[in-house]
């Protein structure tokens, strides 16, 4: 795959953003990125996914690839021969897809209640749901390194983009991840270390600091 043309619309503080960029970094791919304004989306943007209208889209040679997942699926069924993200077993890629369905059927909506709380019993909630949702993760991933076992893969990229919310979920419902779940925080650093993670995130602080615009234009603070 010699010629690939692979343009990235993305919004860096999105979580699901991050899963293309860690994907394409642990590939060793050259991309374009571009930056989306969410507020006044680009023609390029509605046009290559005008069905959902969102962002990550990865546009391989001209043809666009919409929803985070199914982009980490796609990289790595195209450049199989390059850093598996997913196991060649047939019962652990339904493992690994059950965890990062699991993490997208939950950790998105609790993590919303609690940076867009209308009230602090909102926030509990959303606080409660996080943190029940990090146990059960922590559940998974057991003693091992990575969720799927020593190598760095599918689950541990459709989870570590939510790290950079970490201090937004922190500083909104006031607790503390690393004292509920150190487990999953030693996690987070392993996978910090790795350059291809380092690069694709963006700053926790900066993130919160976009919350508290964004709560005031809604009319929440």
């Amino acid at each position: 795959m010699g010629n690939d043309e692979l343009i990235l619309l993305n919004y860096w503080p999105s979580m699901f953003g991050a899963r293309v960029r860690i994907a394409l970094e642990e590939k060793g791919l050259d991309y374009e990125y571009r930056e989306e304004d969410l507020l006044n989306k680009s023609p390029l943007l509605l046009q290559m996914n005008p069905v959902h209208k969102k962002i990550p889209v990865l546009i391989h040679n001209g043809k666009p690839v919409c929803e985070s997942n199914i982009i980490v699926q796609y990289i790595d069924e195209v450049w199989y021969d390059k850093a598996p993200l997913l196991p060649s077993d047939p019962y652990q890629k339904a493992q690994a897809r059950f965890w990062a369905d699991y993490i997208d059927k939950k950790l998105y909506d609790s993590g919303r209640k609690i940076t867009f709380h209308k009230n602090k019993e909102e926030a509990e909630e959303g606080k409660k749901e996080v943190l029940e949702i990090f146990k059960v993760l922590e559940g998974a991933l057991e003693e091992k390194p990575y969720f799927g076992g020593e190598n760095f893969g599918y689950v541990d990229i459709s989870l570590i983009g939510f790290y950079m919310w970490f201090h937004a979920y922190e500083t909104c419902a006031n607790f503390s991840i690393e004292a509920e779940c150190p487990k999953l925080m030693a996690w987070v650093k392993r996978c910090l270390e790795r350059k291809t993670v380092s690069k694709s995130l963006g700053d926790p602080k900066t993130v919160y600091e976009i919350v508290l615009k964004f709560r005031k234009k809604l009319g929440l603070d």
